[in-house]
């Protein structure tokens, strides 16, 4: 028997054939796992990485978060300001219009008021004559009578609710005598009507106007005794002044009182 066929030699190779395939087998799993493992080491780095970029993206978005709740709050501020600031200037366009139409109103009346006023300035001079009382005197006599007195009492009266006026006294006589006998004489008796009115009656000088006529302008011809004596008057007239340029009926039609509603 050889040493090849020995069972010692047998297990020797045996052994070593092992141990060979062993060694070549440990060396080709780490080739072939090394690849594996630097992968598997890359993609660690990239999820490390990836992670980092996702804090880093949490942060940036929590950041933006704050900074788009903050624009909020200045937008609703902003909101509120433009909302007040909107209703202070429709209140602001209301007092305008208020206060235009109160000058439209204060216009309208300055104009109204100008117009008022230059009907009056233009009607300064515009009396009209409201009632005429003649009151008669005997022959050549210049003393009034408690009669004709009575008369212009009743003339007096009207004068009571007029504010401007004039009063025209007017002596006449007949044409018995001389022209200038019958001047004097019917000067006489309005002389006669004025002392009675101012100093019995309180009527202002200033608003009396005195004219002795004589025998011009009769009423009567003259040639009978009834004739005669109507001319032997003084004409008591009395003038109102009319600033609206209105005739005394129409004056005190507009300030008559407006009847009671039924």
């Amino acid at each position: 028997m050889t040493l090849r066929n020995t069972p010692a030699f047998l297990g020797a190779v045996i052994v070593l054939s092992l141990t060979g395939v062993g060694c070549a087998t440990k060396k080709n799993v780490r080739e072939a796992i090394a690849p594996v493992q630097d992968q598997a080491n890359k993609t660690d780095t990239h999820v490390g990485t990836l992670q980092k970029q996702t804090d880093e993206n949490k942060q940036s978005i929590g950041d933006l978060d704050r900074q788009v709740a903050t624009a909020d709050e200045k937008a609703t501020d902003a909101g509120k300001k433009a909302a007040e600031a909107a209703d202070s200037a429709a209140k602001a366009n209301a007092a305008a219009a208020e206060a235009a139409a109160r000058a439209e109103a204060a216009n309208t009346a300055v104009q109204q008021t100008q117009a008022k006023l230059d009907t009056s300035l233009q009607n300064l001079d515009n009396y009209k004559l409201v009632t005429t009382q003649p009151v008669y005197f005997g022959l050549n006599r210049t003393i009034l009578a408690k009669d004709e007195q009575q008369k212009l009492d009743d003339a007096v009266q009207k004068l009571t609710s007029m504010k401007m006026y004039i009063v025209e006294v007017e002596g006449f006589a007949d044409h018995t005598g001389p022209s200038a006998y019958n001047r004097e004489l019917s000067r006489k008796r309005a002389d006669a009507v004025v002392h009675y009115l101012a100093v019995e009656k309180n009527i202002p000088l200033r608003s009396i106007r005195e004219l002795g006529v004589g025998a011009d302008f009769p009423n009567a011809d003259n040639k009978t005794r009834a004739a005669r004596k109507e001319n032997r008057r003084v004409d008591v007239k009395v003038y109102s002044l009319d600033v609206t340029g209105q005739s005394p009926a129409e004056s005190s039609m507009n300030t008559a009182k407006p009847p009671a509603q039924p």
